[in-house]
């Protein structure tokens, strides 16, 4: 099966009886909403972590109302009190199963910061109130509705399951983790994009029951005892992971290292890894088996992507495009934030190691029609409150991969690359943004629409392929500032990160500069950074530093590493090995991580060298670097040798007030500086 065309289509099924009681105008939360569509039960109840937002940005209404579409009856049960069972038996027993997520966000990143720090708000909640969802949200939920209706069958999904659905690393225990199929206790995992799965699910479980099999089913993690009869293994400890699987034929499993292995050998980990990331490939990826103790988690090939009128069908349902009337117009940030923006398409092949987009989304683009995005515009413009003609955002996970793809579909079908454009891009990759120059334009050309905003990533190494693509969107689609992560300038990190050179960011600073300059406007670029990313040095970060303050950079906004389960990045972080290459026994490369805390401050100091706060840190590190050359007062230095006023060390005389040449905190207004 490698292609779209053998999967039935996503709008096929013959409708659940259920249907004849129509379309609600927003799937009930309460006992009370139901009897006002006149249903006496639910055929299937979602718990989502996040606030019920009935709008295609948000994972929970977009499954919701696909079941709806076709023809479940479905309650929506959202950050509900997890310390006991009551909240999860408001809507009573569902008649199929419950669907259970975290929300948009991994529950563990959305409330810790990559310091290990409990963050206070929550962008998912109304008012931002912290706290209205648990640790490990995916495995508390399931745990409540198994309390609450013990035999009705739990599906889990979202990005919290799908990025936990073998052993992996968990950066906030510090430890390896069993797939959170058992944990949860669920009966099967949607791991993906996984509205194909989750429709086949539906119908199957109506049909018969959660008793049956389902392996025939891409994009799923499912409890077994055994390896059925008829299956070849093929072992990950035989696998390069450059040439394929050895053992070929239809019925063949690549076997993980055991949970109990990887645990104990962290090379096993990083083999797990590579090998699972190689199996990516819908066109040709098989499926995959994990030994945890008496039990086999089996996954099944990858999800087929969605074709374009999937797509439409999908974001063309019926939302109400607002958050549920039981929030009382309370305002929640993520809404907020999303209200006027369009998602054009889905997946990533950029296959940067530290990012969860590509294992979750896939590396394959799934675009939707030119209509079917300006129609949503439309609907923006004539039903959204407070749209006042300014579209926010039209992108996605990056904003130009838009309808970009293999140039051949044979060539798709047998690759295994870990990335489209890294370590140069591929030379089968179609990279024309001629559609999306076209989009941009019909989508401003919209009546009512005054402005069509680009705020997703560019990915500027593509960009640069399309000059005409840099002045469109410098002339009508940039407002001031424009986001772009480099990451880092320094080869070695930027290996590991499977990002290009810093010359391609050069090249496309140019074409901005001069965009923006033959437009008359005055533009910036923010480029984003990594602190403490395996395989950087504080060598790396210092020459980092120094071509900041070369370029009169002060950034602001400053992320450190934090090791998200599957990524690649993590598999460095935890076990030391590289999995972008080959992992042999004894014979794998080896990968330093920055794991102290102290280091990975220092890190992000180099980041913010221009912080008054970071300087006694920086100057200690200089010198015991041997760079005590770059302590000074002139432009070629990187840190004054004296503290401002207010900025002393703690336990420390502050300096002399002859040594304060200029004690006063500088806010330098020059090309390039972004600042609070």
């Amino acid at each position: 099966m490698t292609s779209a065309q053998a999967e039935k289509p996503l709008f096929s099924y013959r409708k659940y009886w259920a249907h004849r009681f129509g379309t609600a105008p927003f799937l009930p939360m309460s006992r009370a909403e139901m009897d006002v569509l006149g249903w006496d039960s639910c055929d299937i109840v979602l718990v989502t972590g996040d606030a019920y937002i009935d709008h295609p940005s948000f994972g929970m209404a977009i499954i919701g109302r696909l079941l709806e579409a076709q023809g479940f009856r479905v309650g929506i049960i959202a950050q509900p009190d997890w310390k006991n069972a009551e909240n999860f038996k408001q809507l009573g027993k569902p008649n199929l199963f419950f669907g259970v997520t975290a929300g948009n966000m991994d529950s563990m990143v959305n409330r810790y910061t990559s310091d290990r720090r409990l963050r206070h708000n929550d962008n998912y909640t109304p008012h931002g109130e912290g706290g209205r969802r648990p640790d490990r949200a995916v495995i508390v939920y399931a745990q409540r509705c198994r309390e609450a209706f013990a035999e009705t069958p739990i599906v889990i999904g979202g990005i919290e399951a799908s990025l936990r659905r073998i052993a992996h690393y968990d950066y906030w225990s510090d430890k390896i983790r069993r797939s959170i199929l058992l944990d949860a206790k669920a009966d099967l995992l949607l791991y993906g994009n996984a509205e194909r799965a989750l429709v086949e699910v539906a119908h199957r479980i109506a049909k018969k029951g959660i008793r049956q099999d389902f392996s025939d089913i891409r994009g799923l993690a499912i409890p077994r005892d055994a390896i059925p009869e008829g299956w070849a293994e093929a072992h990950a400890e035989n696998l390069d992971g450059d040439e394929g699987i050895h053992v070929r034929g239809e019925n063949v499993v690549v076997r993980l290292p055991a949970y109990e292995q990887v645990v104990a050998e962290p090379e096993a980990y990083a083999r797990a890894s590579r090998v699972l990331h190689k199996e990516s490939n819908p066109g040709n990826a098989r499926p995959l088996v994990q030994r945890h103790g008496d039990k086999e988690i089996w996954l099944t090939a990858p999800p087929i992507p969605l074709t374009t009128p999937e797509m439409d069908g999908v974001y063309g349902l019926p939302y109400a495009r607002g958050p549920h009337p039981s929030y009382e117009g309370a305002k929640i940030p993520a809404w907020e934030m999303i209200r006027h923006s369009v998602t054009i398409m889905r997946g990533c092949f950029g296959g940067c190691s530290f990012c969860s987009i590509t294992e979750h989304e896939g590396r394959i683009i799934q675009s939707r029609s030119q209509a079917s995005i300006l129609k949503e515009i439309e609907d923006i413009r004539d039903k959204t409150d407070g749209f006042t003609g300014i579209i926010s955002d039209i992108g996605g996970p990056t904003a130009n991969m838009y309808r970009m793809a293999c140039r051949d579909k044979k060539t798709e079908s047998v690759c295994r690359r870990l990335s489209c454009v890294f370590p140069d891009i591929c030379k089968n990759l179609n990279t024309s943004h001629d559609a999306l120059i076209e989009l941009y334009q019909k989508a401003r050309a919209i009546k009512g629409v005054k402005k069509v905003m680009v705020a997703s990533g560019v990915r500027y190494d593509l960009a640069v392929k399309s000059p005409a693509y840099v002045r469109e969107l410098v002339t009508h689609h940039v407002g001031g500032y424009l986001k772009i992560a480099p990451e880092h300038t320094e080869d070695g990190p930027l290996s590991k990160m499977m990002k290009p050179g810093i010359g391609a960011y050069d090249r496309f600073k140019a074409l901005f500069d001069k965009a923006a300059r033959e437009a008359g406007k005055e533009y910036y670029l923010i480029p984003y950074f990594i602190a403490a990313h395996p395989g950087t040095s504080d060598e790396d970060m210092m020459n980092l530093a120094l071509w900041l303050k070369r370029n009169n950079y002060r950034a602001d906004q400053v992320q450190t590493f934090l090791p998200s389960p599957m990524a690649l990045a993590t598999a460095m972080y935890h076990s030391g090995f590289n999995p972008l290459k080959p992992v042999r026994h004894g014979a794998s490369e080896k990968v330093s991580a920055v794991k102290g805390l102290r280091q990975r401050r220092l890190h992000k100091a180099f980041l913010r060298y221009h912080d008054p706060e970071n300087w006694p840190m920086l100057r200690e590190a200089l010198k015991s670097m041997g760079r005590a050359d770059l302590i000074g007062p002139g432009k070629r230095h990187l840190v004054p040798p004296w503290q401002p006023a207010g900025f002393e060390p703690k336990g420390r005389a502050p300096a002399p007030k002859s040594a304060r040449r200029d004690s006063r905190p500088r806010k330098f207004l020059t090309k390039g500086v972004f600042t609070a």
